[in-house]
């Protein structure tokens, strides 16, 4: 395939105010892109679950990268796993279908790692998508996202529509959430450390065993990823953006506390889930299709991370 030249598109980023989409932004910017060819809806402007919302936001677009999507960690996925399931796929449904009829010339739809089986053989293939039912936390946030290749597929086939599926690990970096009802692994860690910290206390609490792994990807690496896709990639098969490495949530708290300079005592609560048992992906697809492969190493990412959150402390 022959790269798609990005300067002279329009472009719509939905997500492109929040933590990866402003990234992408920078990113499609640093390409070439115009600032003002790219258009970046503000949920209080416009609703995403309303359909005429998309048919008015996708007008006049040679592009959509979808990023916007109602997410977080255990705890809100397992509060919220109605909200979760019926925003997400009504988002990208309706987009997905709005974009068809607006004659967009190409979609890329972001997935999550959420959607893999909870007993997928380690490395995570693309082909084992469909292996098994997801873990049961995230079920219905990465079901509802998975629905969306099938739609992406069908469409392809029956309506010609280019659209890309890509699934990203947990992100991390700067700008993320560090909503304590919100945020994933990495700032909710960060968090609790600077609170205990800041609070003079000797000790954090964490859920869970420890035991479980995860793999992460810096936020300017997942955003690299997204743009050589929409640059270079245009074929049916979902493809997975990570770092291609694993590491165990024991081993990253006490990356965290070494860096942030807390030697108090960690107290695991085993009655709280771990999540997924295993987490990391086989990131062959991604350097072989659009030649991405993850830059940044995990503790510079993660300095970068502790320092832009004592900056910007919530």
């Amino acid at each position: 395939m022959e790269a798609t030249d990005l300067k002279n598109k329009k472009i719509l980023v939905t997500g492109g105010a929040g933590f990866l989409g402003s990234h992408v932004v920078e990113k499609l910017i640093s390409r070439g892109v115009p600032k003002e060819n790219i258009s970046v809806p503000r949920s209080e402007d416009r609703d995403l679950r309303d359909l005429g919302d998309c048919e008015k936001v996708v007008q006049g677009k040679d592009l959509i990268i979808h990023l916007a999507a109602k997410v977080g960690g255990i705890g809100y996925n397992q509060e919220k796993p109605g909200e979760l399931f019926y925003d997400n796929i009504i988002m990208g449904a309706q987009l997905i279908d709005a974009a068809r009829r607006a004659n967009i010339k190409k979609f890329v739809a972001l997935g999550t790692v959420c959607a893999y089986p909870k007993f997928a053989p380690v490395p995570f293939k693309e082909d084992d998508l469909w292996s098994g039912y997801p873990e049961e936390t995230n079920a219905p946030y990465g079901l509802a996202k998975k629905s969306l290749l099938v739609q992406a597929r069908a469409y392809r086939q029956e309506y010609g529509l280019d659209v890309i599926f890509l699934l990203p690990v947990n992100l991390y970096g700067p700008r993320d959430s560090f909503d304590p009802a919100k945020s994933h692994v990495i700032p909710a860690l960060i968090k609790k450390v600077a609170d205990a910290q800041k609070s003079g206390r000797d000790y954090i609490e964490l859920w869970g065993t420890g035991r479980a792994t995860r793999e992460f990807l810096y936020v300017e690496d997942a955003a690299e990823a997204i743009v050589l896709a929409t640059e270079k990639y245009d074929k049916s098969d979902p493809v997975n953006l990570g770092s291609g490495t694993e590491i165990s949530i024991k081993n990253l708290i006490n990356i965290i506390c070494g860096l942030m300079d807390f030697k108090g005592e960690i107290r695991w609560d085993s009655s709280k889930p771990d999540g997924q048992p295993r987490r990391m992906l086989d990131v062959s697809r991604a350097e072989r299709e659009f030649g991405f492969s993850a830059k940044t190493p995990f503790t510079d990412g993660l300095k970068r991370t502790i320092e832009w959150y004592r900056r910007n402390p919530t």
